[in-house]
């Protein structure tokens, strides 16, 4: 199957167009033409997920529909490349391509969080967190280039909106105090706590619940780079797109379903907590029903960086809609030793003024 695609050439020079961090135009590098970009249908339309998992029943199909790979035409050049993204360059001629349709058995997006940081901009959030890194190797923060630049894609995420209704058991503590003996003939005063069985019932409503759909694009410790500003969010059209990566899910909504239950379960718990009250809380139990599920496909942008120290490369992501920096360093074996012995001669010299008193 070869789908459709759209490319991004200028009307007025020819050159290849791509989206503008920041705006919502698309901008020639060669000739500075811009154009809007095309607004697609303005909305954003969320999926039952009951109706969809009784859908993949239904059909007998898996849960998940594996990424599958297309063979796209660059209409710049003519050359074809075989690719699972939604959208990249041409490797041939630089030039952007974006699908316009999306293959049978797939969930399209319906959002997209614009890249509001530039390039340059990620760059410099890059050199800042590699400089304010503790323990990392002085020569590090002398890193001059990045392996392959500072890169921009779209990350695929799912976003879930339920009514939930648990019910819990658990215990509550006050706490108390009472006058003992202190054995010298005098008392002192003695800090306990009552346990008290305790049981009730938490609803709470759910909105945009936010966990990755793709594995495959940045290692699983960085995939979470929020929060993010969904507020950003704009209805989906390719020309968001343009001059960027945009990587397929293969996590499919059910297994999404089952890792933002797990964000749920820690904003659940302190609702039970809350709801207990007392001076502390034990939550021993907790049985959640969820309604009216709802989720829907949104794209994320990342820009990444890759760097080279001693023959390692590692990795950081820039949130491109709010700056946030996460990533891998390398740490300096002797400035740890240097901190730890530091330690130990404060301590030591503390205990001999002690002595001296």
């Amino acid at each position: 199957m070869q789908p459709a695609m759209l490319t991004y050439r200028c009307e007025a020079c020819g050159s290849t167009t791509q989206f503008a961090p920041g705006t919502h135009q698309l901008v020639c590098p060669s000739c500075g033409s811009t154009r809007d970009v095309a607004g697609g249908d303005g909305s954003v339309d969320e999926h039952s997920f009951d109706a969809w998992s009784g859908a993949v029943a239904v059909r007998g199909l898996a849960a998940a529909t594996p990424v599958q790979e297309h063979t796209y035409a660059c209409q710049s050049c003519g050359a074809t490349t075989t690719t699972t993204d939604l959208a990249q360059r041409c490797p041939f001629c630089g030039g952007a391509v974006a699908a316009t349709a999306t293959p049978e058995g797939r969930i399209e997006p319906e959002a997209v969080v614009p890249f509001a940081l530039t390039q340059a901009q990620a760059a410099d959030k890059f050199r800042g967190w590699v400089t304010t890194r503790w323990f990392a190797p002085n020569a590090l923060k002398h890193v001059a280039g990045l392996s392959g630049g500072v890169q921009g894609v779209y990350v695929p995420h799912w976003t879930y909106d339920t009514d939930t209704t648990t019910s819990y058991t658990g215990r509550r503590g006050e706490h108390r105090t009472r006058q003992v003996s202190d054995g010298k003939g005098g008392t002192r005063t003695e800090s306990y706590t009552d346990w008290y069985p305790a049981s009730g019932v938490v609803a709470r409503t759910f909105d945009d619940v936010c966990v990755p759909a793709s594995s495959a694009v940045v290692p699983d410790k960085l995939t979470e780079a929020g929060p993010w500003d969904l507020t950003q969010a704009a209805p989906f059209t390719p020309d968001y797109l343009a001059g960027y990566s945009a990587a397929g899910y293969d996590i499919d909504p059910g297994a999404g379903l089952e890792h933002a239950k797990r964000v749920m379960a820690d904003v659940i718990t302190e609702d039970c907590k809350d709801d207990i009250g007392g001076d502390e809380q034990r939550v021993s139990s907790m049985d959640t029903t969820y309604a009216d599920i709802m989720f829907k496909l949104l794209l994320l942008p990342l820009w990444i960086a890759a760097y080279t120290y001693r023959g390692s490369t590692f990795q950081v992501v820039v949130n491109a809609s709010t700056g946030e920096v996460t990533g891998e360093r390398p740490y300096s074996p002797i400035k740890i030793t240097l901190a730890v012995l530091a330690a130990l001669v404060a301590v030591a010299v503390a205990v001999v003024l002690l002595r001296d008193r």
